[in-house]
């Protein structure tokens, strides 16, 4: 294929075990994604992104016979990504039904659908709950689970077969989140949810820190999340939700932030107005959390949005952004993801850098005035470092309460891969941080 780094489209090639030039089976029509042979090696499944530069799209579950190249999409009306972030596997045959995983509004669960089309695709297990890995044999479908409280654990149906992080949830003690729904001011509902501090007392009121998931196109929901232990732990109320541009939902929902050239209104928009719509109803609904007492944080996007939000209002006492997107034309340009921006923007940072600006957080910078962390690995090549140093040279510069926290010989997955040393100074760093400008009587 020429130009193959110039595009995001991929293809299902099949080549000779004995040896010979690969023979290209797909359109390249879209991205294809952990391909499955069937049982008597006629078919091959597959997920599959339709178009290219047109994000985010839903992955969906296909087939494509392997003699003829013919495709047969399974998941055209389920209308929710059947990939989900992070991935877990390739589609699972069962004879001639296929078995995968679904976001769907904070849960993952598994669905099964018939290759001949004859039937919908249906949910079989996993409804309150995340399901983190599946497999077959004889006969039995074996599915590692995780709940708010639960770290994984193997389960055959609802019967669960191991308590490997028995000892674990002995020694600590857990928040629960209580789920809310947000009517935000056009009238999208928006899902979010609450973690009280786990000492929680009714008579006291306590700050609240508001987490804002990567992305855009991933999801909050039901699944063990050690930095929410970690606030809730350290006497914080955590609140978080899935606003536009999250998954989990119809495809509409997830693509409601693309923009500002083509598609939408961009990035800083209605996800803007859907998260400051969470934090409005989480103060008035939940009189416990003291609205004097507010911080914002987050990685990835969630760390653009962090530093958008501090960019547009003055109501969070701190913030701490995290391996951050702050001006997107050099991200456009340095980022192991190319392309990514194209899709969504709408064109290239080259072609529209007025329309780059105007979605850059680094651009609002003056307006900036809330104490502000900033988070960054060395050896990230996602949000490469420079995102976090730019922002800090230019807060520093104009005199604003900024720390920069360098994280050597770590990438963008410090904290969920990093090395355990620094996953632990990284949470003594944000505690240390958060009580610093939300305890009573620190000043705002």
């Amino acid at each position: 294929m020429t130009d193959w780094d110039l595009t995001t489209t991929s293809d299902i090639y099949l080549v000779p075990s004995s040896g010979g030039e690969p023979k290209r089976l797909t359109a390249t029509d879209g991205a294809y994604a952990r391909p499955s042979w069937s049982p008597r090696g006629s078919h091959i499944a597959a997920f599959f992104v339709p178009g290219a530069f047109d994000d985010p799209r839903h992955a969906r579950v296909v087939v494509v016979d392997a003699a003829r190249g013919d495709r047969s999409m399974l998941t055209e009306d389920l209308d929710r990504n059947c990939l989900p972030y992070p991935p877990i596997r390739e589609p699972l045959w069962d004879d001639d039904q296929l078995i995968f995983a679904i976001e769907d509004a904070g849960t993952v669960p598994l669905y099964r659908v018939s290759t001949e089309g004859a039937s919908q695709p249906r949910r079989i297990l996993g409804q309150d709950g995340w399901v983190t890995g599946y497999d077959l044999a004889g006969g039995t479908l074996v599915h590692a689970l995780t709940t708010p409280t639960l770290p994984s654990e193997l389960f055959v149906g609802e019967r669960r077969l191991s308590d490997v992080s028995l000892s674990f949830r002995k020694d600590v003690e857990l928040s629960r989140p209580e789920p809310f729904t947000v009517i935000a001011p056009d009238g999208a509902r928006i899902d979010a949810w609450v973690m009280r501090p786990v000492d929680f007392d009714e008579e006291q009121t306590y700050p609240a820190v508001l987490n804002i998931h990567g992305g855009p196109f991933t999801q909050y929901g039901q699944r063990f999340f050690d930095e929410f232990q970690v606030q809730t732990g350290a006497g914080s109320v955590v609140v978080y939700a899935n606003p536009r541009g999250s998954s989990g939902y119809a495809e509409e929902w997830g693509r409601a932030i693309r923009g500002p050239v083509e598609g939408g209104p961009g990035w800083g928009s209605v996800d803007y107005d859907d998260l400051m719509a969470v934090v409005d109803e989480a103060v008035k609904r939940y009189r416990f959390i003291d609205p004097d007492r507010l911080a914002v944080m987050g990685g990835s996007y969630g760390g653009y949005m962090t530093s958008w939000i501090v960019g547009h209002t003055d109501r969070f006492r701190c913030a701490i952004s995290e391996r951050a997107v702050n001006d997107m034309a050099s991200e456009d340009g340095t980022s192991d993801l190319a392309g990514f921006f194209r899709g969504y923007v709408g064109a290239a940072a080259w072609e529209e850098p007025n329309a780059y600006a105007r979605i850059s957080p680094l651009s609002y910078a003056a307006d900036m005035t809330s104490p502000l962390l900033i988070l960054h690995s060395e050896e990230d090549l996602r949000c490469p470092i420079n995102q976090g140093e730019q922002l800090f040279t230019v807060l520093r510069s104009m005199r604003r309460d900024v720390e920069l926290i360098r994280f050597p010989a770590e990438s963008h997955e410090l904290t969920r891969s990093g090395s355990p040393t620094h996953r632990v100074q990284r949470f003594e760093i944000v505690l240390e941080f958060l009580n610093r400008h939300l305890r009573e009587g620190a000043s705002a």
